[in-house]
């Protein structure tokens, strides 16, 4: 089964993230309203992610199968959103929807902090439409609800833990008090593990998506606001909700002509999708043949016979080798057979690292 991945989408109330989930999933599943807790439970969806490689392959296993275009579905790899429930200051003593947001932050792999640059009169501003301080405000209910989670712990850890379980809780104590996220931290192996046990919200990846206007895109400081946040610039991604769901509703080509006209390369979703990729160090393989074309995916570093146990347990334990060659060779020498004509298809064996656009066969004994 391929590996699922949840992203949180999360932020102050009306910065846009239920609007965002709704282009998200191209219809709308979420309550977009323009006052605070609109969402009140939260909203899940499979979204696909977008990947041109797909039709690219869909087109040379067709021809070289003499199949009708559109004949072999595709099968993008998928990303699990959820729309949680606006956070407001004193959400770590219950206030607002609090427990029930930070409970929901707590399941998800990576959190999506929203936060708005766009003004409009007919939207309620909760905080201050100051993007590094309504970060802050979120970020400190997460410290401050990880500091009662970490604290309960302390009969326990002095009652029987080692040495190193008491050094770990003592150092996870210093710097929430202190106000730093449990990610900003450097941990060595047995303290993380530890750590991992809590399931502490402040030691989640995160990635930052700046709700601007449309006439902001483009516009944005990136470098600037990423380091007033202390992220990588290639974890902020700059979109319009209000463009990405316009989008929504759109034709392939037209979206890409509208993209084109507001001067940009991608949707923000697909911007984002690719921001959470690279924060889970994830990547894709391909697998190409008449019955599908789809994307899997893994974690970077994964090996072969891994890869394999992603589409069935039993390919995992039949492993023989797998048949590997790039996404772009593959396209450009026409197909399977004409690429081993060629020399390009390796034969790979359990220990290979699969790579991001390896198109993988695998053959296995039964």
């Amino acid at each position: 089964m391929s590996m699922s991945l949840s992203v949180g989408i999360v932020g102050l109330p009306n910065v846009g993230k239920s609007t965002l989930f709704n282009a998200l999933l191209r219809h709308q599943q979420a309550l977009a309203a323009n006052y605070p807790f609109a969402t009140i439970e939260p909203n899940t969806g499979i979204v696909p992610v977008p990947d041109e490689r797909l039709e690219q392959l869909a087109a040379v296993v067709e021809k070289e199968e003499k199949l009708e275009p559109g004949a072999v579905p595709l099968k993008a790899a998928t990303i699990e959103f959820v729309d949680i429930a606006g956070l407001v200051k004193g959400a770590a003593e219950g206030e607002g929807l609090g427990n029930q947001f930070l409970a929901n932050i707590r399941e998800c792999d990576l959190i999506c902090h929203v936060l708005r640059t766009f003004k409009d009169p007919d939207v309620v501003v909760t905080g201050k439409l100051n993007p590094v301080e309504d970060l802050a405000t979120v970020r400190s209910e997460l410290i401050l609800k990880d500091l009662e989670t970490v604290e309960k712990q302390e009969k326990e850890i002095f009652k029987s833990s080692s040495s190193a379980t008491k050094g770990a809780y003592e150092k996870a104590l210093k710097f929430l008090n202190k106000g730093k996220m449990m990610s900003w931290v450097e941990w060595n192996d047995k303290e993380w593990s530890w750590l991992k046990t809590l399931n502490l919200l402040t030691a989640k990846p995160e990635i930052f998506v700046l709700n601007a206007s449309e006439d902001q895109l483009g516009k944005t400081d990136v470098v600037a606001l990423a380091k007033e946040i202390g992220a990588k610039v290639e974890d902020v991604v700059v979109i319009s909700a209000k463009v990405e769901s316009e989008l929504a509703v759109l034709s392939v080509q037209d979206q890409k002509d509208y993209l084109k006209d507001l001067g940009l390369e991608s949707s923000g979703i697909e911007r984002m999708a690719q921001a959470a990729y690279r924060k889970l160090n994830l990547i894709s393989f391909l697998t190409a043949g008449v019955k599908e074309i789809r994307a899997w995916t893994v974690k970077k570093g994964t090996a072969a016979v891994e890869a394999a146990g992603v589409i069935h347990s039993d390919f995992e334990a039949n492993f023989i080798k797998a048949k590997v060659i790039f996404w772009e060779e593959f396209v450009s020498l026409g197909g399977w057979k004409r690429a081993a004509q060629a020399g390009k298809v390796r034969q790979e064996g359990r220990k290979y690292q699969v790579s991001d656009g390896d198109v993988i066969e695998f053959m296995v004994g039964k």
